[in-house]
């Protein structure tokens, strides 16, 4: 059992590196482009707390190796991208960031060493720490809850992309197997409740990827439709006033005789092109067709 459970748990460690090493690619274009853009940095601070919490969990559990070597790495990861982060983005960003990290890695974490290290011993002391590293796991697992619903809302799987929601949820079945063989609860919880939101995202992947197709033809038929109608609209308009000119210059008009034909539908063209708004080009074409117009 302790040979099953190093081998899962290496396995745990391989991939949840490359979970770790994905926003490579990101930072490759911070530093090329020397902006941070529309990246958020709020990720990476919470993760390099996370890490760093749990580096220390596996350094009070025993036989907690693959704990440490997974988050240790995970720390220097995280540590990497914040320090490129406050390099690259604005002077306001940098303040604020700069004060958040000092909070929370900083600040909290050492509080937390502290009371862990003086007031708390023995079990009591891994139940603290546990629990706390747990928490912030949940809440991490929980972040892409907002990323589900926005498929849902726009029926659009690009504000979830597959790899992520993948290995995420890969990470998560890896290290629930590995809670389980070494009976940790405090890296099972956190693990379980991932697998089923990593598995929900996938679900919900499928489901979406496969009407984006559907989703985006109608949109393409909806916008010909309105742009088609708009150019016939002004179409009409247009042969309207021309007719109606030649009228005028006409000057053939008899006092003792109702308007002309031609006229009166002048006079009604803008409620006809309200009309014809809610039209389809099929539609439109009967409806002025009936007044006796040519259509092109």
């Amino acid at each position: 059992m302790a040979d099953l459970s190093f081998i899962v748990g290496l396995v745990g460690n391989v991939i949840s590196i490359l979970v770790f090493a994905s926003p490579i690619g990101t930072f490759r274009r911070v530093v090329k482009k020397k902006s941070t853009e529309s990246f958020k940095w709020q990720p990476y601070v919470t993760t390099l707390m996370s890490t760093s919490m749990w580096t220390y969990y596996g350094l009070l559990k025993t036989n907690g190796l693959l704990v440490v070597t997974v988050n240790g790495a995970g720390t220097v990861l995280q540590a990497i991208y914040v320090i490129l982060y406050l390099i690259y983005t604005s002077k306001d960003t940098r303040i604020y960031m700069a004060k958040m990290v000092g909070l929370l890695n900083v600040g909290v974490i050492g509080v937390v060493i502290l009371v862990t290290l003086l007031a708390l011993h023995g079990s009591l002391r891994l139940l603290v720490m546990g629990s706390l590293c747990a928490a912030l796991t949940i809440g991490m697992y929980a972040s892409p809850l907002y990323a589900m619903k926005m498929v849902m809302k726009t029926q659009s799987v690009e504000y979830m992309p597959f790899s992520l929601s993948f290995f995420l949820f890969l990470n998560a079945g890896i290290w629930t197997i590995y809670a389980v063989l070494v009976r940790d609860i405090f890296i099972l919880i956190p693990n379980a409740i991932g697998f089923v939101l990593g598995s929900a995202q996938l679900v919900i992947y499928f489901i979406y990827k496969k009407k984006a197709p559907n989703s985006a033809k109608e949109t393409d038929i909806e916008r010909a439709e309105e742009e088609g109608s708009a150019q016939f609209v002004d179409h009409m308009e247009m042969q309207n006033r021309r007719k109606y000119e030649e009228y005028e210059s006409s000057n053939h008009l008899n006092k003792g005789r109702s308007l002309p034909k031609l006229f009166m539908a002048r006079q009604n063209s803008f409620s006809g092109i309200l009309k014809t708004l809610s039209l389809s080009p099929n539609e439109l074409k009967t409806y002025w067709q009936k007044d006796g117009y040519d259509v092109i």
